[in-house]
């Protein structure tokens, strides 16, 4: 029985999940969960560092007599610290959502020769959040911090914790834009042409690579090696996807839903860019070609709304609540930057409705029925894109993450896009996270292996599509053609 211990840092919660395998079966036991709050200091939103550390050593303690003989991490994407040689912090993790990119956004488009020519050349869509903003808002503010240290994205900073080693890892270093699709190694020119000291950046691991030994405080006297897998969540997902075809396509559902397809090598076009379509790394260097949309966030901030106002909705009530709505009736852009920030949610999607001039939205049910059919038909819009973009057809659509537990968006998603849905598993970023640590340590023989082990699991459910309807003219005809 090998085993191997998995930390998944999601945006809003994460865990330690040991996962065992005995050759023909995974088993997933849940060690340590805990929330994942960001703090304000002054006027800047910070992850909670410390606080994660601490958690990370509970987990460790907890694991302690389970056996496990690996350890790995996933996290976002996009976020980083800087970090002298032992490890302190030079910078901490500012959280994504933080607004000190906004003042750079045009500067650096400019430097870069356009948005579209920073696409070309990363195959990363411009997005206010992106870390090449953030380092560069960095640079403005505090120049002095990149002259010396190292920089490592959230997971190379919790692997660091682990082992004291300094690296960074493929995937989630392609979510930079800083890094050249081609050669796979950081783009010093554009560092250059940015008036960034590329001294701050490691070398780049690839999954099943190791980031060094645990620390003997946390492994005592065993030898347990940190694997670096597909750290940046998405990819390490992807890895689990239980599809027995070679071309699939997938949405990750989770506080972004991420919808694509895995190609051999990326596909950075024109065409591409205005699909608003990224070039992301995955496992074993392949491409996970998608599209970041706005996903399960809206929902996290509208019940966080209902419940602020004393209304204490779970999930499965805000659930029911939209099934018994009318259908269709209203739509909203899942990426409008309105909802990019925390706040008001069902004041900020009433206010999209009004102003695009859909009438007015009081019922909660409406309101969140209106996010259920925009989500459901952004998937299908999507899907539509990648389909032509790539020449490919997709019969299923695979949907994983903590949002297939929703089986209303799933059914949805099935009837919009007129595939059918195979859904789960759940845990899929931990379990992907931990098939790579596994194939890292020798204990299993390849991706395909584990994704043929996985469709047999039990752990996915099917939705057929079962009503035709016009949900993507409907939904295009609401935004209209600019906000699409």
């Amino acid at each position: 029985m090998a085993k191997v211990l998995v930390f998944d840092f999601g945006a809003s919660s994460a865990r330690a999940i040991l996962v065992s395998f005995d050759g023909t079966k995974f088993d997933m036991s849940e060690i340590h969960r805990f929330a994942n709050v960001p703090v304000t200091s002054g006027n800047t939103l910070y992850w909670d560092i410390d606080m994660l550390f601490g958690e990370v050593r509970t987990a460790l303690d907890k694991a302690k007599d389970t056996g496990y003989e690996a350890v790995s991490a996933d996290t976002w994407g996009v976020d980083f610290a800087i970090v002298d040689d032992d490890g302190k912090f030079i910078e901490r993790p500012v959280h994504y959502r933080d607004s000190r990119t906004r003042a750079v956004i045009d500067e650096v488009d400019r430097i870069a020769g356009g948005s579209t020519a920073l696409y070309m050349r990363t195959g990363i869509q411009p997005a206010w959040f992106n870390t090449i903003y953030q380092l560069y808002a960095l640079k403005k503010s505090s120049p002095e911090s990149l002259e010396r240290g190292h920089f490592l994205m959230m997971p190379d900073l919790i692997c660091n914790f682990l082992t004291g080693e300094l690296h960074n890892e493929y995937s989630e270093a392609t979510t930079s834009s800083l890094l050249d699709p081609v050669t796979g190694q950081w783009d010093r020119n554009l560092l250059a042409l940015l008036g960034i000291n590329d001294g701050i950046f490691c070398d780049i691991l690839s999954s099943g690579e190791t980031y060094g030994m645990l620390k003997e405080e946390f492994a005592g006297n065993k030898k347990i090696p940190v694997i670096a897998v597909p750290s940046h969540d998405t990819a390490a997902a992807v890895t689990a996807v239980p599809a027995d075809e070679n071309e699939f396509a997938f949405v990750s559902t989770g506080t972004w839903a991420l919808f694509g397809t895995e190609l051999s090598k990326p596909i950075i076009t024109e065409e591409a860019y205005k699909a608003g379509l990224s070039n992301e790394g995955g496992h074993s260097g392949t491409t996970t070609f998608l599209k970041n949309i706005m996903g399960m966030w809206l929902f996290q901030e509208c019940r966080r709304s209902f419940n602020e106002s004393g209304d204490d909705l779970g999930f499965p009530e805000m659930e029911k609540l939209a099934e018994k709505a009318e259908p269709l009736r209203y739509f909203i852009d899942p990426n409008d930057e309105s909802f990019s920030q925390p706040g008001n949610m069902p004041e900020k999607i009433a206010a999209y409705i009004k102003n695009s001039g859909q009438g007015d939205v009081t019922d909660r049910g409406a309101l969140l029925r209106a996010v259920y059919d925009s989500l459901a038909s952004e998937f299908a819009v999507t899907l539509d894109d990648i389909e032509r973009i790539t020449g490919r057809n997709f019969s299923t659509l695979y949907m994983f993450g903590g949002g297939t537990k929703d089986s209303l968006l799933c059914r949805l998603t099935a009837d919009y896009t007129g595939r059918k849905v195979v859904a789960g598993p759940t845990e899929a970023t931990a379990l992907g996270n931990a098939v790579s640590a596994l194939i890292g340590i020798g204990k299993l023989d390849s991706i395909t292996q584990a994704r043929s082990i996985i469709r047999s699991s039990g752990m996915t459910r099917e939705f057929i599509p079962c009503s035709a309807n016009n949900a993507k003219e409907k939904y295009r005809s609401a935004l209209g053609a600019k906000a699409l």
